[in-house]
């Protein structure tokens, strides 16, 4: 299978499984978490605690109303708001409940329990996104600069000689972009950041975790048959980042609570993909290299 055929298929396996299906969980559908917030939102009190975002009712914050009776613009921005408030108090109520009778923690709305550090809903995800940001732009790059100013180029048009030039190009630009979005989506988990988080990893909304592991184990075979009948000079590296994403992708199945309510599997998943995006840019650096020096040689 030719190189270029192959281009996709590692953005498709690190953001392919970066989504989790968020429908009816244990529990949402228990009766005391839903009594919990159903008093919490109509009386704005849980326990002795009161909840200073239902003293904005969403209904009562128009431009009308005195501005001391307005949430500011920034609360507004981050959905931060009654509803929401509610539900993670009474979710945290309900899992120290819970675990004072020695039960494990269950989801809410399609996820795990997550200690809330200010505006950030999963902090620890949030972070390591922000990191597999950082590589992805630290190995384009580092691709940009190798392929357009320490390798020669093309006498005439003055363009590349490495092929996969551009495709790579677009890949770091997509990259990116939905570690970008994919931070924004763990840092506040409402409706139109899901919706860009999954767009932005190429992700089709309703795929199921059947369906994503498939799809990624398809992909890693495609590279690791590459990878087996090549005699690439840094198939070593790519072998790694396979078996690596092999690995990894256990994470995204054997789906675990958070510990100390900050890292669960999807977390420890984020955490992996760091070091083979380092690698994997690495590889894509080795092959420009290789294919320009090959390339140049022909052309002589």
């Amino acid at each position: 299978m030719a190189r270029g055929a192959l281009w996709i298929i590692p953005l498709l396996l690190a953001f392919g499984c970066a989504f989790r299906s968020l429908h009816a969980s244990p529990g949402d559908v228990d009766p005391l978490y839903r009594s919990c917030v159903e008093k919490c939102e109509s009386t704005g009190v849980i326990g002795k605690s009161s909840i200073q975002h239902c003293q904005f009712p969403e209904n009562d914050t128009s431009v009308e109303n005195p501005w001391y009776m307005q949430e500011p613009l920034y609360l507004q921005w981050k959905q931060l708001n009654c509803r929401s408030d509610c539900r993670y108090h009474c979710m945290m109520q309900r899992e120290e409940e819970r675990q004072s009778l020695g039960l494990s923690p269950v989801k809410y709305h399609g996820k795990w329990p997550f200690e809330r550090v200010f505006v950030f809903q999963e902090p620890l995800s949030a972070a390591l996104s922000a990191l597999n940001l950082l590589m992805h732009f630290i190995g384009w790059l580092s691709f940009f600069l190798l392929v357009n100013y320490k390798l020669p180029l093309r006498p005439q048009t003055k363009r590349t000689y490495y092929e996969y030039t551009g495709l790579w190009h677009i890949y770091g630009v997509l990259s990116m972009n939905a570690w970008f979005w994919s931070f924004i989506f763990h840092t506040r988990d409402f409706d139109l950041t899901e919706k860009l988080d999954y767009s932005s990893a190429v992700a089709l909304l309703g795929w199921n975790m059947t369906v994503c592991v498939v799809m990624a184990v398809t992909q890693l075979l495609a590279w690791a048959i590459w990878a087996g009948t090549t005699r690439h000079p840094s198939r070593f590296k790519l072998w790694t980042v396979v078996i690596g994403g092999a690995l990894a992708m256990l994470l995204e199945v054997y789906d675990f609570p958070p510990y100390k309510g900050y890292a669960d599997a999807h977390a420890v998943w984020h955490a992996t993909t760091i070091p083979l995006t380092y690698l994997w840019w690495s590889f894509i650096r080795d092959d420009a290299e290789l294919r320009t020096a090959a390339l140049v040689k022909k052309a002589k």
